[in-house]
């Protein structure tokens, strides 16, 4: 496979991946903002998403304080912020339509449509379609497309590479959300107790996010905290958004990957997915979740970059 057609077959996921985490925090933080509490609280949960994805200073640059309309028309719907939902899905509909020989007509039906509906949507402005309305648009088009690519895609190197942009992007993604939570709540281990309710919604709130709210309640039964939030969201291979489960999926599909050049890439996947397998929680907060998770971001990115000298770029 030539390394321009894997790089779109890459990014093209990768960005489909961006939206839905997008709109699953956008989500959150909105419903969030609307709970019993003073203005300032929340604006800060609004501000979360821009926190998260690196983009407040652009926002306040461009539009000075905090305001929960234009700020929610700026991550999502926004034509010129890059990283917008709309922008995002707009580069993938371009990397799509750079290897439509390559994916099938079910998928591309759907990021087309997905693009030319998000369009319509734009044009009507959030406050006429409904904020959750369009949070559970977007996540249902992601679902559409990975069941079109699950259900219509042969098992070759174009598979392969979708599936290493989607796991990368959703690792990255998992441990952003988690150290942003943790900060918020002022890095306490056992930040959550009876009488936290703060806590309480904060925590169910990140769950809720990755879809993990029901897989925490059937294997911890107690009310969320750090301990076993980042338990399960790190190391819990059984959870699909946790990072255990990413690391895996990607060491897996890496070494399916035919030739030599990738082992730079492979051997470093097969270290963290192996860092994650002989970890304990306990090791982890003694290091300090933040700082833990703070060396692990990193080595995400590095492994992209592996993967990109790797594979994605012309050699």
């Amino acid at each position: 496979m030539l390394s321009r057609t894997a790089s779109d077959l890459y990014w093209m996921s990768r960005y489909l991946e961006r939206a839905e985490n997008l709109a699953r925090m956008l989500d959150v933080s909105y419903s969030l903002s609307l709970m019993p509490q003073d203005g300032r609280e929340g604006l800060d949960e609004m501000a979360m998403p821009l926190l998260i994805t690196g983009t407040l200073d652009d926002y306040l640059e461009r539009h000075g304080k905090l305001h929960a309309d234009r700020l929610l028309h700026f991550f999502a719907l926004d034509a010129s912020n890059p990283a917008s939902i709309y922008s995002v899905l707009g580069a993938a509909r371009a990397s799509a339509h750079a290897v439509r020989g390559r994916i099938t007509a079910d998928m591309w039906e759907n990021i087309n449509s997905t693009w030319l509906e998000i369009r319509g949507i734009a044009e009507q402005g959030l406050s006429r379609y409904g904020m959750s309305r369009f949070c559970e648009w977007l996540k249902e088009r992601s679902h559409l497309f990975r069941g079109a690519t699950y259900g219509t895609l042969m098992r070759n190197d174009a598979f392969r590479f979708i599936r290493l942009g989607t796991f990368i992007e959703r690792a990255d993604n998992t441990l952003r959300l988690l150290d942003a939570r943790y900060e918020m709540l002022g890095g306490a281990v056992d930040a959550v107790s009876d009488s936290s309710a703060r806590g309480y919604y904060q925590w169910s709130a990140l769950l809720r996010s990755l879809s993990s709210f029901e897989a925490y309640t059937e294997i911890y039964r107690d009310a969320p905290s750090a301990h076993n939030v980042a338990e399960m969201l790190l190391l819990r291979a059984d959870v699909p958004r946790s990072l255990r489960a990413c690391t895996e999926e990607i060491d897996q599909t890496l070494s399916q990957l035919p030739g030599v050049n990738g082992r730079p890439a492979q051997r470093l996947a097969a270290e963290l997915d192996a860092r994650l397998r002989y970890t304990g929680i306990g090791e982890i907060l003694d290091e300090g979740l933040h700082e833990w998770l703070n060396e692990s971001i990193p080595l995400m990115a590095q492994l992209g970059n592996e993967i990109h000298s790797s594979y994605l770029e012309a050699l």
